[in-house]
This record gives C-alpha cells, structure tokens and sequence, in this order.
C-alpha cells in the first residue's frame, strides 16, 4: 500500500506479527484477505489490542474483534464471484481457472467468464451499491498491486505498445511487433500493453520468447498462427500450446485488460495481468505507467484515443518530464491514418509542446531512441 500501513496478507506474516506483538499494541497495520482463524491457536497469546488498523476481507475471531481500537476499520467480504481485497495481480493460471487447454467448452466455466457473465449481468453500469463498491475497491485493490510489481522496475525502463486488436497473428506487423517487444525486453524494458489480442498479445508473445531464438519465435507464431483471430475457436488453446512449448519464460511483462472488453479475452502470454473493470482506470493506468515511452502500433479509435490522453500527458509534462511518442509504420501514420502528419502541424503551430516525436519502421531505431531517453 501507498501509505504507512504496514501490509499484511500472507499467513505467515500475520503469525509472525501475533506472536511478535504479544501483550502489546498492534498499530497501523492493514490486514488484506487472512484468515485469522486458521492462524490464532491460543486466543490467550494475542496482542493486547489492535489500535487504527484496517481488516480488508479478513475473518475474524470474536477476541480479535474485540480488541480492536475505534480507529480500526473493518470491510467485510462481499457476495461477488471475485476477491475484491486481492492483494496481488492476476496470472494466466488465475485468471484462467477452470479452462482445459484442448477442451474449447471449459472456458466457460473458467473464472474469468465467471467474472464477465457476473459483470454483464449487473449491467456494465449498475445502480447496484454493493456492485458498485465491489467493483472499486477491487480495481483499487489491483491499482496498488500493480504499483507494488512496477516498484521493481526504473521507471523510464516501463514503456507500452499500443495498437489494435484486430490485428491478425499472421500479419507481418505482428511479427514486427513480436520482434521489437523480445528485442527490448532482452535490453532490460519491462513492456506494458492492453492485455488483449491483436498488437497487444505480440507484445506479450515478444517478452515471453526474449532469450529465445528467432527460430523459435517463428515456430510460436507459426502455432499460433492457425487461429489467426482471438474470434477462432483456438485462439486461446493454440497461445497455451507455445506456453507449454516454451515454459518459463525469463522475462516478465505486464497486460492491463478490462471486462468491459471482456469479449476479448486476455492473452495468457503475459506473465502478470492487471485486469479491471473501470475501463478509464485502465487506460489512463497503461499511460501513466509506461512512463519510458509508448509505441504506437497501426490501430483505429482506440488507439487515436490514446495517442491524444500521452500527447496532452507530455505537452503538461504531468510526470514531470516528457516521454518518447513512437510511431511504429511510415506508411501507416502517414498515409491511412495521417495523425503524425496532424501532430506535426500541431506542435509546428505551438499548439502542443514536449512531444518527443519519432516515426521509424527500424527496430534498431526504436531501441535507441528508448535506450537514450532511459539513461538521461
């Protein structure tokens, strides 16, 4: 957590702090998701007393409660298909529980459809209060979390990719997208995308085969290649088959997925996963945090909306400092969807300014112009 609690959400941390503070106050801490009842043998070895603690979805014993100072904060556990206190990110085998690789009809008992099925039942926007609250506090839950993992990296070493989720595994540009993200991760670049398919499962598929051969990434793209789309049947089954070709992968890589696009489903290449359910959280989230620069891959409005939320970020210098705007595909930016053409102009006029602006289609070029920025 992102104050002076000190967090405890392991059972043994929680053993370790009763039986460290026996007969003595217990104060600031924040107790997220243990079970004090499994841990408490002797009720007569407790704290004195808990003063301006949290419990965040903790089962408690009758002593306990009673101990506990009026400052203390106590959120019960609510009636919802997810944790809302998690206190850590999701994985590929958490958030997939339940589907059987080869068996396409499990996935809908996995949890993450659990989850979706639950969420578009309430309404993707719900006058449910107890819904409402479950939400926040999960996705405020994931936030710190999120923090927790980024704190492991510099932070000018956290850059994003983004770019659309069409984008087919068989498409050259995913290849080259596959090829950029393996080669910056190689180079110590924690690298953070929307969690989906298209440009953004290559970036995953990249940080998952860095390390590895360019044989065996065309040998994984070739697998996954015979679902092209995440709309084939085996698109989730055929990314499994190169997670068990390819185990242990040597890098991590963050994706932050949402259930309002919980038709797209998350891509288990990335070895942890932020997802939410407030989409804006999510998408300013990817922002804020790729603050070594984003690349931009050839996408439509969701990309152009996030291309605009980094510009006004680096225009405001909102971090205080600007971060490098690559746009990955000459033709592409310029052409189809002219936007570099516009923010050109744009910063030209002096409508904006600090846009560290390159257009490239080198991954070499790509690589210096992050390298450079990491070690100003």
């Amino acid at each position: 957590m992102r104050t002076n609690y000190i967090e405890i959400t392991t059972k043994q941390d929680l053993q370790q702090v009763l039986t460290g503070y026996k007969g003595r106050y217990v104060k600031r801490f924040a107790f997220q998701n243990v079970d004090f009842e499994k841990v408490i043998v002797d009720e007569t070895l407790l704290p004195k007393g808990f003063v301006d603690c949290i419990f965040l979805g903790c089962t408690l014993t009758r002593s306990v409660i009673e101990r506990c100072d009026s400052d203390c904060a106590v959120f019960s556990k609510l009636d919802v298909p997810f944790n809302v206190f998690r206190s850590e990110l999701y994985s590929a085998l958490s958030l997939y529980s339940g589907y059987i690789p080869g068996e396409p009809e499990s996935f809908e008992n996995c949890f993450d459809t659990k989850v979706y099925n639950h969420y578009i039942a309430k309404g993707k926007v719900t006058d449910d209060i107890k819904e409402q609250l479950a939400r926040s506090i999960h996705d405020h839950s994931i936030k710190w979390a999120m923090q927790d993992f980024l704190d492991r990296y510099p932070e000018r070493k956290v850059v994003g990719i983004m770019g659309g989720h069409g984008l087919l595994r068989t498409d050259e540009v995913y290849r080259q997208v596959v090829m950029m993200s393996k080669k910056l991760t190689e180079r110590g670049f924690l690298m953070v995308s929307g969690g989906g398919p298209g440009a953004m499962e290559a970036t995953h598929l990249g940080a998952w085969m860095a390390g590895k051969c360019d044989e065996c990434v065309d040998d994984a793209i070739a697998i996954m290649g015979e679902a092209p789309s995440f709309k084939d049947i085996k698109w989730l089954q055929t990314a499994y088959e190169v997670v068990k070709r390819y185990p242990d992968p040597k890098y991590c890589s963050l994706g932050v997925p949402t259930w309002l696009y919980g038709h797209e489903p998350a891509t288990p290449l990335a070895t942890h996963i932020a997802k939410f359910f407030d989409n804006s959280m999510r998408e300013d989230g990817i922002l804020t945090v790729a603050k070594g620069g984003v690349i931009f891959t050839p996408g439509s409005a969701g990309t152009m909306q996030e291309i605009f939320q980094d510009a006004v970020q680096n225009h405001y210098l909102s971090f205080g400092y600007a971060s490098p705007m690559i746009f990955w595909g000459s033709e592409f930016w310029l052409e189809e969807l002219p936007v570099y053409r516009l923010l050109e102009h744009l910063v030209e006029k002096g409508r904006y300014k600090n846009l560290p602006l390159t257009l490239t289609d080198s991954i070499d070029c790509v690589v210096k112009v992050l390298e450079k920025f990491a070690e100003e």
